[in-house]
């Protein structure tokens, strides 16, 4: 079955470099951010989790939590982190899950639910659709999926300011126009009257009857 947003995340149990978790439980009352990789020692994942751990910071800021996967075992992602210290400046701290057997690869439609074996063996090649990022919010909902090429590494600050937005129009009955970015004009929603709109967004501007702008609820 495939995975759509608004789905519940799919529950696991699994290794990772911090111990077995049950993700569901691991989440908490917090936001997720779910990213794999098709296998370790790979070059652009490489860059992209030690950008992920220099960024950490920024997502706890915003109460979410980072977890890793590749399909190899997390005795090998322990080799990998030394890797990733030493060519991008930036220990990785947040937990990786070693997803041997391929079940959470599976669970998240990265991989075919017939395809047979386990790691061993494989190749990033064969694992090309394992480039993929879930925001799981804290109601265990997917909110966010995307999926990358082998070649193109990933923009994690596109995954923050996206963050930003969602926990912003969580709260407000707002949405976020294109491009925008933290601090910027936003638009009131269709559910929210003028008379409405004249309360919670004084000031606002109706540019067309469907479009009307205010700025960032505090």
């Amino acid at each position: 079955m495939s995975l759509r947003i608004n789905d519940t995340a799919p529950d696991f149990t699994a290794n990772t470099t911090h111990g077995q978790i049950a993700f569901h439980q691991w989440i908490g009352d917090q936001w997720a951010i779910l990213f794999s990789h098709p296998k370790d020692f790979t070059p652009v994942c490489t860059t992209e989790l030690g950008y992920m751990a220099k960024i950490e910071p920024e997502f706890t800021k915003r109460n979410a939590k980072l977890i890793g996967l590749s399909i190899d075992p997390v005795e090998n992602h322990e080799k990998w982190a030394a890797d990733i210290e030493e060519t991008q400046g930036a220990a990785v701290k947040y937990p990786m899950i070693g997803d041997t057997d391929l079940a959470v690869a599976k669970l998240y439609n990265m991989l075919p639910a017939e395809e047979a074996g386990t790691s061993e063996g494989r190749t990033a090649a064969t694992n090309a659709t394992v480039r993929s990022v879930f925001i799981v919010g804290p109601d265990k909902k997917i909110k966010l999926m995307l999926t990358y090429p082998m070649t193109t590494g990933r923009n994690f600050d596109e995954i923050l300011r996206v963050l930003d937005s969602m926990q912003l129009t969580a709260k407000h009955k707002v949405a976020t126009p294109v491009n925008w970015k933290n601090g910027d004009d936003v638009i009131i929603t269709a559910a929210v009257s003028n008379e409405e709109a004249e309360t919670r967004f004084p000031g606002f501007r109706t540019i067309k009857p469907y479009l009307r702008v205010t700025k960032q609820p505090v």
